[in-house]
This record gives C-alpha cells, structure tokens and sequence, in this order.
C-alpha cells in the first residue's frame, strides 16, 4: 500500500504547469472550437506496459478547470498496467476544462510512471538479495516530492529528501575538513540525536579511517565488486553499507550480490523515460 501524497502538496506544482501552459490567453484553439458548458468522457490509458505513478496529479489537473468534473481512478498508483488493458481513469467534465489540463495531466503521469516503471525494473533485477534500490536528489528541480513518491511506487526507498534531513559528507567536504576522522569528528559534535551520519569513500583505507567513527551509514562510490565485497567482509554489519557509482540494469545484480545494504541509483529520476499514456475520448 502506497502512502498517497497531499493534494495540498500536488496543487501548488500542478498549478504553476497550469499557469504555464494556459499562459496569457489560455487555451486559445479549444475557445474558438468548442461552447462552453459542452461535457466530453474520456480515459486516460496507457499504450505501454509499465508501473502506474501520478494519478492524482491529473486528477487535481481536471478538478483546478472544472470542479465540477468526475474522475474514476482504475488503476491506482503503484500498480502495473499493460499496452492491452492499461486503461488508468475514466473522466467526465467540461470540454474546455478536459483540454485544458490534458498536457499537464499527461506530463505528470507519464513522467512519474516512468520513474516508477523504471525503478521497478531495477528492483527486480535485485530480487532475492538483501540490498534496496533508493534514489538521491538527481531529481527535476520542482518535483523532487512526486519523483521520490514515484521511486517508492516502484518498490523502491526514498535517500535523503534534501540537504536538510541527513549529514552526508562527501569528498569536497572531507578535501575542506582535511581528513575523513576530521569530517566525522565535526558531524557528530554538530548532529542532534535523530540526525543519520553518512560518508562517502573512495577506497578502502578510507573505510578503515570512517569505521573507528562509526557513522550510520558508508557509501561505497565506485568501488570494484571486489572492494565492495571485501568492504562488506571488513565492516561485517557494524554499519549500513550503500554501493554508488556505475549502477545501471545490467551490473546492479552483481552489486547487490555483494552483500551491501543499498544501492543508490541516480538514474530513477534523471534518466527515466515517459510511460506512453494518452487521453482518448470515449
């Protein structure tokens, strides 16, 4: 079960793309075709198989136009469609209002299908290890909330949201404390009680300098899967170990055969393709 996101959360972004589209004049070509208060039926359904993400999105699209309209959710986020029976909501509204919100609608649904669609393949590809595909903040500015929501419709579990809620150090920020002991040391003194510790390391001897400090979690970044494995021996579940670096569909199964924990894969969001969904009018 999907924990759904607030509307209060969707609108504002469903809105600006709202404002964007519909511009100065608004929808210019369906004002001059069609009368106002005529009502159209339509489905939103999808012309590929893929993992449904983004529902509410078109339907806060349809409802911003036309309070008024009905939208019938078929299949709900989280759940897979096919090219031959991939029919995701029914609708029924003002004309005007359907075309006006169909790109928008589109554009949200399609995307986040995608990182789900795409997410859910590489948890596949892992089935039966005990690492977790999570995401990072790779994300379209202005859509990291629904992204990371489309990631865990996809079987996958969300990083860190931001800069805010987790300390993760990195190489330029160990260059500029002068050493990984250094950079731990300062993250402890300054982290609260409910506040994770991750770094990041390049090599093994930096594992060994991170371990003695015992931070929550060490990120491995490309390191060879004989590394990883001898990392995972050295550590031997002191800490959460997470694999970054060359992770795509066809080495992530061998990465998680190594035993990590996680594996963060940048990818999810910043190069899914769209699920082909489409408006038909019914």
């Amino acid at each position: 079960m999907i924990t759904p996101l607030p509307d209060l959360l969707i609108e504002p972004i469903v809105r600006a793309a709202l404002a964007e589209d519909l511009g100065r004049a608004g929808d210019v070509t369906s004002t001059a075709l069609i009368p106002r208060g005529q009502r159209m039926t339509a489905v939103f359904a999808a012309r590929a198989e893929g993992r449904v993400s983004g529902v509410d999105c078109a339907r806060i699209a349809l409802a911003v136009l036309d309070p008024t309209a009905r939208f019938e959710i078929l299949t709900a986020d989280g759940a897979d469609v096919t090219a031959n029976d991939g029919t995701i909501a029914r609708v029924e509204g003002e004309a005007l209002a359907l075309l006006g919100a169909e790109r928008v609608a589109l554009n949200l649904l399609g995307r986040l299908s995608g990182v789900a669609t795409l997410t859910r393949a590489y948890v596949r590809a892992i089935k039966g290890t005990k690492a977790r595909i999570v995401c990072t903040r790779k994300t379209t500015p202005g859509l990291r909330a629904l992204e990371k929501y489309a990631v865990r419709c996809g079987g996958g579990v969300n990083h860190r949201f931001g800069l805010d809620d987790a300390i993760l150090i990195k190489d330029n920020h160990i260059a500029a404390c002068g050493s990984v002991a250094a950079a731990l040391q300062r993250a402890k003194a300054a982290a609260g009680h409910l506040m994770q510790i991750e770094i990041e390391v390049d090599t093994l001897d930096q594992l060994d300098q991170a371990l003695p400090h015992r931070p929550d979690v060490i990120m491995l970044d490309n390191f060879a899967l004989d590394d990883l494995r001898e990392a995972v021996r050295r550590v031997a579940g002191a800490v959460v170990l997470e694999a970054s670096g060359g992770v795509n569909l066809q080495t992530v199964r061998a990465i998680a055969e190594t035993g990590v924990d996680a594996i963060s894969v940048g990818a999810l969001t910043h190069s899914a393709p769209v699920l082909d969904i489409g408006l038909d009018i019914a």
